[in-house]
């Protein structure tokens, strides 16, 4: 027998699309629907199941009675009908929470493993190779102590005492006792330093003075295996003449021949400014329509900084020997000696002879104190890796570099050449050798450390502008301690007169007085003197 399903009137709307708006069209339609027919209400993220199953087989519903819950559909409507799914607990997934177990993945398989490699190997059933591993990372470990050891000893080397401040607070300190009567003017970011250029006409000479020695070219052979003893020269005076106390510059400035007067280190100082670390200071004096910049008696710019841009901490304690004033003071002293040392001793005046052609050149020389500060030992790696001895010494000083690059440039001198000077022992500052000699052309060397000539002038050309705008008087340039910026002050006319006072020098350490030659005239003539003479000549 096959049932008959009857589906029903279905209204018609002339009008438009959908049911008609009639009440009577919406009752006949209502009356018109199956009677008995279960509604549950569900929600969009529900799963759903079957609505009707005419296929379904009774009988086994009514075989076993027990098997079947009451109906929740009243009288009249049977549990068993083609709309009731009570007994199929699987036609509601949401109702049975333990049907989600049986969803897997497509593809439950583990990524293909490479035929060969480092599991393959150890898997091989040897047991001396997880022996081998662990003895590996037990070595390993004890390099790990041996390193944290070796730093735990230098930080403490480098440390004065446990209760001392950081190495910051000690070093960087302003050059200069600010006075609480000072006006600051202006102050001045580094950032504002690196995009300003200004490009120099060729320079005259004014006036040239004094004479120059020839420079030994045996240095140029010197290696680490063929070391030479490093000299004192206590017959000869090393002179720190600021700008107004130099009378060729006193001279020039009252015939009015120029406007502007320095001193090569002075203007290498100003060029050099954004490389500096340290604090530093430059006494400005406007007289009428003419700038003097001058350095104070014992100024910092009188000594050389050692491993002022480096990150590796010095001692604090003045009086140790690896602090950064200790260093200073003997880096001046090995300069001095070098620049001597290296001189040829036959009484004539010029530099060096190439192709037989006078080359002007200028003498500086880097020091070695510790190789354990550095990290780079110059006896093992100067002849044989020189580009890294100099990468590390243009990390670790980058602004002295700098300086003699630009006061090289400022005497138009051909070559520069630094000497490699190392302590006999780390813990001996008195003695020292020189390892090597080097030469460098400067243009090219500036070119290689990033040292722009036009940008140099430009940081000279912006403090002159800047230093014209003011009135008549005295004021100071001061290198912020903390901070990449420079900071002018107003100061009183008698500052900085007679509040310096000069400390005694070891007896071995002092200079002795000029020695007179055959002919009367005085025989300390350095090569610094005369550049430095020189380029005030031209500035």
């Amino acid at each position: 027998m096959v049932g008959v399903f009857e589906v029903g009137a279905v209204p018609f709307n002339p009008d438009g699309w959908g049911p008609p708006d009639s009440t009577a069209a919406a009752v006949s339609t209502a009356t018109s629907l199956p009677l008995h027919v279960p509604f549950a209400p569900f929600s969009r993220s529900e799963k759903l199941g079957r609505i009707a199953d005419f296929t379904r087989n009774f009988a086994s519903s009514a075989a076993n009675p027990s098997n079947r819950p009451s109906s929740r559909h009243g009288p009249g409507n049977p549990s068993d009908s083609p709309f009731d799914f009570s007994l199929d607990l699987d036609a509601f997934p949401l109702a049975n929470p333990e049907d989600d177990s049986s969803f897997r993945l497509v593809d439950a398989k583990p990524p293909p493993r490479p035929k060969f490699g480092p599991k393959w190997r150890f898997n091989q059933n040897r047991p001396q190779l997880p022996q081998r591993r662990d003895e590996e990372v037990e070595a390993r470990k004890r390099e790990a102590e041996k390193e944290r050891a070796r730093r735990d000893r230098l930080y403490n080397l480098n440390r004065s005492n446990q209760h001392q401040q950081r190495r910051e607070a000690a070093i960087f300190k302003s050059s200069v006792d600010i006075q609480p009567e000072w006006n600051m003017l202006d102050q001045i970011p580094f950032s504002t330093f690196s995009k300003l250029s200004f490009s120099v006409p060729q320079p005259e000479d004014l006036l040239i003075c004094g004479a120059l020695e020839y420079y030994d070219r045996s240095f140029d052979r010197i290696t680490p295996k063929n070391e030479r003893r490093l000299e004192r020269f206590k017959n000869r005076n090393f002179f720190k003449v600021t700008t107004t106390d130099d009378p060729v510059i006193r001279r020039l400035a009252n015939e009015d021949k120029d406007t502007v007067f320095a001193t090569d280190t002075i203007l290498a100082t100003l060029m050099c400014a954004p490389r500096s670390v340290y604090s530093w200071d430059i006494v400005i004096q406007r007289v009428g329509n003419k700038l003097f910049f001058d350095k104070r008696d014992g100024s910092q710019l009188d000594l050389l900084s050692v491993h002022e841009t480096s990150q590796e901490p010095l001692p604090e304690a003045k009086d140790d020997i690896n602090s950064a004033y200790s260093l200073s003071v003997e880096a001046a002293y090995i300069n001095q000696n070098f620049s001597q040392q290296v001189l040829v001793r036959d009484g004539n005046k010029s530099v060096v002879d190439v192709n037989n052609q006078s080359s002007f050149l200028t003498l500086n020389a880097l020091n070695e104190f510790d190789p354990k500060y550095s990290g780079v030992d110059w006896r093992q790696k100067l002849e044989t890796q020189r580009g890294a001895v100099l990468a590390t010494e243009l990390k670790n000083n980058a602004n002295k570099l700098a300086k003699w690059t630009a006061q090289a440039i400022l005497a138009n001198a051909d070559l520069m050449k630094l000497g490699y000077v190392s302590r006999v022992h780390p813990r001996d500052h008195f003695n020292h050798v020189i390892l090597g000699v080097v030469g460098y052309k400067p243009r090219d060397f500036a070119a290689q450390i990033n040292l722009n000539p036009a940008n140099m002038w430009g940081i000279v050309r912006s403090i002159v502008d800047l230093c014209m705008k003011l009135n008549e008087g005295k004021y100071v340039l001061v290198k912020d301690p903390s901070k990449p910026q420079v900071r002018i002050y107003e100061v009183p006319a008698d500052a900085f007169e007679n509040d310096y006072v000069e400390e005694p020098l070891p007896e071995d350490e002092q200079v002795q007085p000029p020695t007179k030659d055959a002919e009367g005239g005085e025989t300390n003539v350095t090569t610094n003197d005369v550049e430095d003479k020189e380029i005030e000549a031209q500035t």
